[in-house]
């Protein structure tokens, strides 16, 4: 599912995003900035993990994940 966005307007959420959600549907919204309580550094060392694992990928340097959740099971005993 696509995070919906929604503007402040007048002090309330105003939304205007197509969605297949039934009517009736509950939907929580967090503010954009700050939910995830990363600071600058932190951000920046997420976004080049995110780099680098996709440089992974497009080099096959890729492996199914039951096989590594398997060899975690596996250390763990």
């Amino acid at each position: 599912m696509v995070p919906l966005k929604a503007r402040v307007a007048n002090g309330r959420l105003v939304l205007d995003e197509p969605t297949d959600l039934p009517d009736g549907a509950e939907v929580a919204l967090l503010p954009a900035d700050g939910w995830d309580g990363l600071d600058g550094e932190d951000r920046r060392r997420l976004h080049e993990a995110l780099a680098a694992s996709d440089d992974d990928i497009r080099a096959g340097r890729v492996r199914p994940a039951e096989e590594v959740l398997d060899e975690l099971r596996q250390a763990r005993r």
